[in-house]
């Protein structure tokens, strides 16, 4: 014997069940939940920095004889994709096979209704879009949303960096769920050339959002290294769930996405293996719980 303790067993999730907040690899909990359980899937995975990743194949529903050893939905394959794709880069394959399993299992679990918000950074995203297009099919890409920000180091060598990349697929391109009167409006950069009517109201954002990072003397402030601001979050859940609708977080960090869910109605699965995320969660979210 080890001498480890037992796993413990994996909570169970129902439709009219509480929120919660999973302390388990999420490539283990991920199968226990039912098909279309989500109308928002928000994945904001550890970027590709080299680090060691645990590798753990998850299944297809849908395959085809003779397209490949790994047919996407649809009956499209991406292993050629996936190939393709690492020749180019030899950290892409170790990411991917981390990744593509997880995202394959968020394909699942959407509603036909549902969005999914993919967040990386520039060094990842150009081969996300193709992995994604290849599982969900092109049809249902809807947006790439560019987050910036000023704040952090700066180069002299190069135009700095101070932007993320958001991804954004839908399931159903023609039965998705899209609200742009739920979000918050920005201030017109030239107020003059509008009615007043119009500069007092503000105008609908478009897919490239100026919003500040969490402040290190802010309110929001926990501690959390990759903490997101809890105002990119609340745009993503307004435009993309309704009252009462479920959202799923599977790399939740510090739990942003279960709290701006849990201000505005909806109910939450935050999912993290880390025990100081799910520290961090548990104190956040606790009148959510």
């Amino acid at each position: 014997m080890s001498g480890l303790p037992a796993p413990s067993p994996l909570p169970s999730w129902s439709g009219d069940g509480a929120n919660l907040v999973v302390n388990a690899d999420n490539a283990d909990f991920l199968p226990t939940l039912p098909d279309g359980a989500f109308t928002l899937v928000y994945v904001d995975p550890p970027f590709n920095t080299g680090r060691v990743q645990r590798r753990q194949q998850l299944s297809t529903r849908r395959a085809e004889a003779g397209t490949g050893n790994r047919v996407g939905f649809k009956g499209q394959s991406y292993s050629t994709v996936k190939g393709t794709l690492a020749s180019y880069d030899d950290a892409f394959e170790d990411y991917w096979e981390f990744l593509a399993p997880r995202l394959i299992e968020a394909w699942r679990l959407l509603a036909d209704d549902g969005t999914l918000y993919l967040h990386l950074d520039y060094r990842e995203v150009h081969y996300a879009k193709v992995m994604l297009d290849a599982l969900f099919g092109r049809d249902s890409f809807l947006n790439e949303i560019i987050w910036a920000y000023d704040y952090g180091a700066r180069t002299t060598r190069k135009w700095p960096a101070k932007h993320d990349n958001i991804l954004v697929y839908v399931k159903n391109p023609s039965a998705y769920h899209f609200d742009s009167q739920a979000v918050d409006r920005e201030p017109y950069m030239a107020p003059g050339l509008v009615t007043p009517e119009k500069a007092a109201r503000g105008k609908l954002p478009t897919d490239v959002w100026w919003h500040t990072i969490v402040s290190p003397t802010g309110k929001e402030k926990t501690g959390y290294p990759t903490q997101k601001p809890e105002g990119l979050l609340r745009r993503v859940v307004a435009a993309s769930s309704r009252e009462g609708d479920w959202v799923l977080d599977f790399f939740a960090g510090s739990g942003t996405l279960g709290a701006v869910s849990g201000k505005l109605g909806r109910r939450f699965v935050c999912v993290d293996s880390n025990p100081q995320a799910i520290a961090v969660m548990n104190a956040r979210l606790d009148r959510w719980l």
